[in-house]
């Protein structure tokens, strides 16, 4: 047996003994993608971590994610694997810019979407959460009388506030690893393979989402796949989802824009720390009980209108 197998054997040991459940972003790593419990976008991982009997979630994502997970399910015991694995663009609002920001408008009646790549301390201060995979839903979910902030993503402020028809007051953030997909190397794949279709994350600079033929979150993107009859196509995300997506339709061909397109925070996690986490019971990642309740409360609201079918 080689080392790689022997260390999925040892994790898959104390799985069973830690009753433990392993979730797994898409962007991962395709080793880390093979000892998943559940592989999805962070609306999916979201609602397996608070449906999960576990006690245990090894969550391997970025350090938002299992924040996320350890709000909603704080009866579990949530371990990120890396402690570094971060995400630049939670980073760039902080819990004091919003509350300045609220300030800014508090004669008004004001809603904050707050995105879920963000620090628990900013979705505390925020009304609503969102994904990329339900931002429309969300907005459309509210009053057309309130104002809204939208928070941290510009781009995905921009594409949800097209699709809703509404104005939102837009903070300056976004995604590195997205703005590093061109929309010139799209065109020139396009040349070589004139039927492919072009599936965009939100993410993604306006240029990009102009010529894209569908945008979605990732879940999206495998959803379109699955029940597209298209046979090729171009995936403007991270590099990761290819992985996943060659995996489970084998049968087409999914082109990466570039090769640059690799979130470095998403690719700390190794089996090798997956395993050493479950061993050694780390990072645990927990959430002061003030910031948990408030930060509670947006997910949740979150989470309720993502199941409501209406």
């Amino acid at each position: 047996m080689n080392t790689k197998n022997k260390i999925i054997e040892k994790i898959l040991e104390l799985k069973k003994k830690l009753n433990a459940v392993i979730l797994v972003h898409y962007y991962q790593l395709g080793e880390v993608q093979e000892i998943a419990d559940f592989i999805g976008d962070s609306l999916g991982l979201s609602l397996e971590a608070e449906k999960t009997n576990a006690d245990v979630i090894i969550f391997c994502g970025v350090k938002f994610m299992a924040e996320t997970a350890a709000i909603i399910c704080p009866d579990k015991k949530v371990l990120l694997p890396d402690l570094y694995a971060g995400c630049p663009m939670a980073e760039m609002i902080t819990r004091e810019q919003l509350i300045s920001l609220k300030d800014q408008y508090k004669d008004e009646d004001i809603e904050v979407v707050c995105y879920v790549n963000s620090n628990a301390d900013v979705k505390a201060e925020s009304t609503i959460c969102c994904t990329s995979a339900n931002s429309i839903k969300i907005v459309n979910s509210i009053s057309p009388d309130k104002k809204i902030i939208f928070i941290p993503d510009k781009y995905l402020a921009l594409y949800t506030e097209r699709m809703t028809k509404r104005k939102f007051i837009i903070w300056n953030g976004y995604c590195p690893t997205h703005l590093l997909i061109n929309k010139n190397d799209i065109l020139n794949i396009k040349e070589k393979y004139p039927n492919a279709v072009v599936l965009a994350h939100p993410e993604c600079s306006l240029e990009v989402q102009n010529i894209a033929d569908v945008i979605a979150s990732t879940g999206g993107m495998v959803n379109y796949v699955k029940n597209s009859n298209k046979k090729i196509f171009i995936i403007a995300t991270e590099n990761g989802l290819i992985y996943y997506l060659q995996k489970n339709f084998s049968d087409k061909i999914f082109l990466s824009v570039n090769e640059r397109i690799i979130c470095p925070n998403m690719k700390k996690i190794r089996l090798e720390n997956v395993l050493w986490s479950m061993e050694e019971m780390r990072y645990e990642i927990t959430v002061e009980d003030e910031i948990a309740t408030k930060a509670r409360k947006a997910i949740q609201r979150m989470l309720e209108i993502s199941k409501n079918k209406g």
